[in-house]
């Protein structure tokens, strides 16, 4: 394994100069300098020995995450989580520094900051299909804990909101309210979250003996108007097959669900229900208030924290995984079948 010595002798500079670099003390190196060795070490492999840092009393108390997507609606479901996270962290003695990174790169800032010491962990948040940042960091064996999943066959710590079992949730609350035809409408097909949820969606027809028909599966894709799309599908079907219920992969295609389904002719909280999924802070005020499914972000992010410091101290974790179940908040949105959904027609 390349050392410290190693490094400065590849990029031609002190082994003061390495150490300052990578200790983050920027007063004493150049910019240019500093990023020059950061290249090196990079190239070298070189790791910091965060155990020797940790005897040394030289821990940064600081946890990195990454806000890496542009403003948007998504964000005010994620300011709950990064607030019960800030307070969960700052609880157990660290607080966060948040950065950004760029999407077809998203390994090289993790990876600066590792080799830097900016920070003693990371929580990684906003997962994919086969993760690349989860995957450096297993490889790199630097302590973090994932809000997500990546890949059924890597070996790392998580915590996550059991989607699966809170759709089954929603799904037998409507089907406990008397629907019989209810409709999902997902996030894109490669979609770890949407899946899962729509899995549970799935699972609760089948335990209750009900079809799942493929035509009230909706991926949403955002790009060419789905659930327009699907709600004048819906209409030309004859009234007895229209969906009277409808359970949406977050509160965002609920709110989009309930706008497309007024324009079509049905009353959402009367002739329609709609459930979402996150209880983001806008649904409360929306006309009629929204059902929903609430994830329990205080709980997630005690786990997250504890975790993630069992890590840091060098210690194993008693779980490796936890899945959290959501809540089901009841507001006007949903009601029972005995109202029966008038014809629509397009507004």
């Amino acid at each position: 394994m390349p050392t410290i010595k190693d490094v400065a002798r590849q990029a031609g500079v002190s082994i003061a100069t390495v150490s300052y670099v990578l200790n983050n003390r920027s007063g004493m190196v150049g910019a240019q300098t500093r990023q020059h060795v950061l290249e090196v070490a990079r190239s070298l492999g070189y790791k910091a020995n965060i155990t020797a840092r940790n005897l040394q009393s030289s821990r940064t108390s600081l946890i990195g995450y990454a806000w890496h997507r542009q403003p948007g609606n998504h964000l005010l479901v994620m300011d709950q989580f990064i607030y019960y996270l800030a307070h969960a962290a700052e609880a157990a003695g660290y607080h966060l520094l948040t950065f950004t990174h760029a999407e077809d790169d998203p390994v090289s800032v993790y990876e600066e900051l590792i080799q830097s010491g900016r920070v003693d962990g990371f929580i990684v948040a906003e997962t994919q299909q086969d993760d690349r940042r989860i995957a450096h960091l297993i490889q790199q064996q630097f302590p973090f804990v994932s809000f997500g999943r990546a890949n059924p066959e890597w070996e790392f710590h998580w915590v996550d909101t059991d989607g699966q079992a809170g759709m089954v949730v929603a799904t037998e609350y409507l089907l406990h309210s008397g629907h019989e035809r209810i409709a999902f409408l997902g996030w894109p097909r490669h979609s770890l979250t949407g899946n899962d949820r729509l899995a549970g969606y799935a699972a609760a027809l089948h335990r209750a003996g009900r079809p799942l028909r493929e035509d009230y599966i909706i991926h949403n894709d955002y790009a060419h108007n789905s659930i327009d799309r699907a709600f004048e599908a819906w209409a030309r079907l004859p009234r007895h097959e229209h969906p009277t219920a409808i359970l949406a992969v977050s509160d965002y295609v609920a709110l989009a669900a309930a706008r497309t389904a007024e324009q079509y002719g049905f009353r959402v909280g009367a002739t329609m229900s709609i459930v979402g999924f996150d209880d983001a802070p806008f649904v409360r005020f929306m006309q009629p208030a929204l059902t929903t499914m609430r994830q329990p972000f205080e709980v997630i992010c005690g786990h997250l924290v504890q975790q993630l410091d069992t890590l840091i101290r060098g210690e194993k974790p008693a779980q490796m995984t936890h899945l959290v179940t959501p809540e089901l908040v009841i507001r006007e949105s949903s009601c029972g079948q005995q109202n029966a959904p008038a014809q629509p027609q397009r507004g």
